[in-house]
């Protein structure tokens, strides 16, 4: 049984403890794990890849001719726009082939995953796999899960509260901006991938990362330089840099932002630990598409290398099998996700103090 202990409004702080039926946690999630292992439902789905991949390597070569034929024209930001969408789609696949879910093989999937990361996406796959792993191992645990830890945007009021006065103005509205701020995501994951394949950490086959970053890079940009005014090619590269980082944040964020966060130390099975802090997305299989699989968040944590095919039939025996243990299951539509988001981050964003304070004056105001 799961209980909400403490925590403000919107972030709900869980622990667990052994259930009144005397169940053990580890042998909950067992139980489940081995239905959809008998079921099949973690047998790669190799075919529906290599499809989805060939409709994305047609869709891309139609988007280049586009591009040639247009020539000299502002049309070409449709262009920008529709890359922006592909390249996000690419980034679901290397997604998806670093948690194993495309090849039987690790090296063939890390293989994949590496050559549509840099060369395609443009994106450090060793960075992503750091990243991402410790993300799914804690996730929403306060220092462990880096997709909370302090950036421009705050995830908890601890970390709002230690803003200083020239980023309290953006903290203070973090909820309104967080779309706006999105429009230079796409900038900033070229960029951490660069700042780790040139750093000093351990990187995994550095210098192959290396040679595909600089190479994915230098062509795209010469090639719209070339065929495109200088103006119109600065256009071009921010419009397409913008649609990627607005829908990687607009499909990565429903999933956890404004869901429990569990304290560092706190001690909570598997199970719970992934249900309670996931949310899913409605909306069949025009959702699917839009979001790679990421609407299956709850399914997704539980069986990482469940292939995106077989997530929708895991739903359902999850969501059925949460309720018989009477662990909370989320799941809610798109629009009703970015509202909760949107309004969690503007709550978190009201510890930051206001700079037009006096900090003296606050001391002895009456609350």
């Amino acid at each position: 049984m799961s209980d909400v202990i403490s925590a403000a409004p919107t972030v709900r702080i869980v622990k667990t403890r052994r259930g009144g039926d005397g169940k053990n946690p580890t042998t909950e999630y067992s139980a489940l794990l081995h239905t959809v292992r008998n079921l099949g439902l973690l047998r790669r789905r190799t075919g529906f890849y290599w499809t989805l991949f060939g409709i994305l390597v047609l869709a891309t070569a139609g988007a280049v001719t586009g591009f040639a034929l247009l020539g000299d024209s502002w049309y070409q930001l449709l262009i920008a726009g529709a890359l922006g969408i592909l390249f996000t789609q690419f980034a679901f696949l290397a997604h998806e082939a670093s948690h194993r879910q495309v090849f039987e093989s690790g090296p063939a999937n890390d293989r994949a995953g590496r050559v549509l990361a840099n060369l395609v996406v443009g994106i450090s796959y060793s960075w992503w796999m750091t990243k991402h792993s410790r993300h799914h191992a804690n996730p929403n645990v306060v220092g462990k899960d880096p997709d909370i830890d302090p950036d421009v945007i705050r995830f908890n009021e601890a970390d709002a509260a230690e803003v200083g006065w020239f980023t309290s103005f953006i903290t203070r509205r973090q909820g309104y901006l967080f779309f706006p701020l999105l429009t230079l995501e796409g900038l900033n994951l070229h960029m951490h991938g660069f700042r780790t394949v040139f750093g000093k950490g351990k990187v995994d086959k550095r210098w192959l990362e290396i040679s595909m970053l600089t190479t994915r890079v230098v062509l795209y940009v010469a090639a719209i330089f070339y065929f495109l005014p200088v103006g119109m090619a600065f256009a071009f590269i921010g419009v397409q840099l913008a649609v990627f980082g607005v829908y990687m944040g607009a499909s990565f964020a429903p999933n956890h932002k404004g869901m429990p966060q569990l304290p560092h130390e706190s001690k909570v099975d598997f199970l719970r630990r992934q249900v309670l802090t996931s949310r899913n997305i409605r909306g069949g299989g025009v959702m699917d598409t839009f979001m790679g699989g990421l609407n299956y968040q709850v399914e997704h944590h539980l069986f990482p290398n469940m292939p995106r095919p077989a997530l929708r039939k895991a739903q359902e025996l999850t969501r059925e099998y949460c309720e018989q243990h009477n662990i909370l299951y989320t799941e809610t539509s798109l629009m009703e996700s970015y509202r909760i988001v949107v309004a969690y981050l503007n709550k978190v964003g009201l510890a930051a103090r206001d700079p037009f304070d006096c900090p003296m004056t606050a001391r002895f105001r009456v609350h």
